[in-house]
């Protein structure tokens, strides 16, 4: 799996997440959609990363938080969050590959 599909998959991930209820919605309707396939996996492969990565995770592409308003509401540099993100890109290769 390289670097760009799992941005791509976050991407889509964050994408349901900010609009959870409407799809929530239409599963009724249609039966779902792939992307629950995808989240699932990836919110499994959450639980077992570091807690900091996790976090990040969680806060980015869960919660739809930017980096930059993440880093400002933690008080970190956007750089340190950054950092964390290319970790978790590189957790998320490792465990999903």
């Amino acid at each position: 799996m390289t670097l760009k599909q799992i941005r791509e998959d976050l991407q889509e991930i964050r994408y349901y997440y900010s609009h959870k209820e409407m799809f929530d919605s239409a599963i009724s309707v249609t039966g779902g959609n792939a992307i629950l396939e995808k989240v699932k996996r990836y919110n499994e492969a959450s639980t077992k990363a570091p807690l900091r990565l996790y976090e990040i995770y969680i806060e980015l592409h869960v919660s739809d938080k930017t980096q930059e308003g993440f880093a400002d509401e933690k008080n970190y540099s956007a750089g340190y969050i950054q950092q964390l993100n290319k970790e978790l890109l590189l957790f998320f290769q490792k465990v999903l590959s």
